[in-house]
């Protein structure tokens, strides 16, 4: 009987979600702007293609002096998708806010709360099924943006491997829980505020917080905590092809002179650059150990984060390290999923603990 209440106002919230203006103008917009963003994604991958074909063509028809056993790589349809996550952390932060600013302000203006729990209905029911539309309206918004995508790639034939179509229900999984931190926000401002204006402030406050100022404040902080930069070690002078002696400058290790065009390679066996090398490892992980910390507070930065690992699995595995080396080949769905489980579960406890504070605050709001 209590679930029977509870999916009774889920599927009203639903229901007006879903029929109102707003929101069918931002999810028409968002899925526009996603078809054009798809659109041209195919034909950047129609290109890779193109040029893929032409290598294994060269390959088969010509001498190739190339490395033994090199092969070129096929590119993946994910490549298409990273469009789409561009969109999203924009028209769908603004979608999810939009949905969950006013679901209780609303009621409070209108005093309709007090007429709502004379039936026989339970705040708990409330709240919860409020919540319960509102992630089945975003997840409606996200279905119909993944079912276009799809439809688009098998209209100019581009049929996804089992992989490709996993990473893509994992790329919509990550994406909905992107847009329920915003919902989560939104839902929690509205339950604090009396008036729905106040809690479409607050929200906004938060959102640019955590989007814009959080990740701004983590590079202050990992420039500050992270210590002094490592100093390249000094090189005596050097005469140039001229005969001159001038002092050279170090930069990634190579030396070059002010007054001729010459670059100096330095050993890397040299052990005072050895040891600038290893101090500026520890420098920068330590940077971005502090930045990723403070990164994991955003649900911003996890989504990018999340998002690039399974739509460009090589270009992420390259940013999460500056010092590791360009991978051979592009790593698969697991080990992509692999360095970024932190931010997946960044993106689950984020909105879990505002829903925890919108579900506290509305049992023990005065209704009066």
């Amino acid at each position: 009987m209590a679930l029977d209440r509870l999916f009774n106002v889920a599927k009203k919230e639903f229901s007006d979600h879903i029929t109102s203006r707003r929101f069918v103008i931002i999810l028409g917009l968002l899925l526009v702007i996603s078809a054009i963003g798809m659109h041209s994604g195919i034909e950047s991958y129609n290109t890779m293609l193109e040029s893929y074909n032409q290598q294994l063509q060269y390959m088969q028809g010509a001498e190739f002096d190339g490395p033994a056993g090199w092969m070129p790589e096929k590119p993946s349809i994910m490549l298409i998708f990273s469009a789409m996550m561009t969109y999203m952390t924009t028209l769908g932060a603004v979608l999810a806010l939009a949905i969950g600013f006013d679901l209780v302000s609303k009621e409070k203006e209108t005093r309709s709360l007090k007429s709502l729990l004379s039936h026989p209905v339970y705040r708990d029911e409330i709240i919860n099924g409020k919540a319960l539309g509102g992630i089945a309206a975003l997840g409606f918004a996200m279905v119909l943006a993944l079912a276009i995508s799809l439809a688009m790639l098998l209209v100019f034939s581009i049929i996804p491997t089992l992989e490709e179509f996993a990473a893509i229900l994992i790329f919509g999984a990550v994406t909905l829980g992107f847009l329920l931190a915003y919902f989560a926000i939104a839902l929690t401002m509205s339950t604090v505020s009396k008036e729905s204006g106040n809690a479409l402030i607050y929200t906004l406050v938060i959102f640019f917080a955590v989007s814009t100022i959080l990740p701004t404040l983590g590079v202050m902080a990992g420039d500050v905590f992270a210590g002094d930069r490592p100093e390249p070690p000094q090189m005596a002078p050097m005469p140039t092809p001229s005969g001159r002696t001038v002092t050279a400058t170090a930069s990634g290790g190579y030396f070059t002179s002010s007054s001729s065009q010459t670059v100096v390679r330095v050993g890397m066996e040299d052990p005072e650059w050895q040891q600038y090398e290893e101090d500026m490892k520890a420098y920068t992980e330590r940077r971005m150990l502090i930045n990723d910390v403070s990164n994991l507070l955003s649900p911003q930065m996890n989504y990018v984060r999340a998002a690039m690992a399974v739509t460009n699995p090589r270009i992420a595995t390259m940013l999460s390290s500056p010092y590791s080396s360009i991978p051979e080949e592009t790593p698969g769905l697991a080990e992509a999923l692999s360095q970024i489980w932190m931010n997946i579960a960044a993106l689950i406890v984020f909105p879990s603990a505002f829903f925890a504070a919108a579900y506290v605050k509305f049992m023990r709001m005065d209704i009066r």
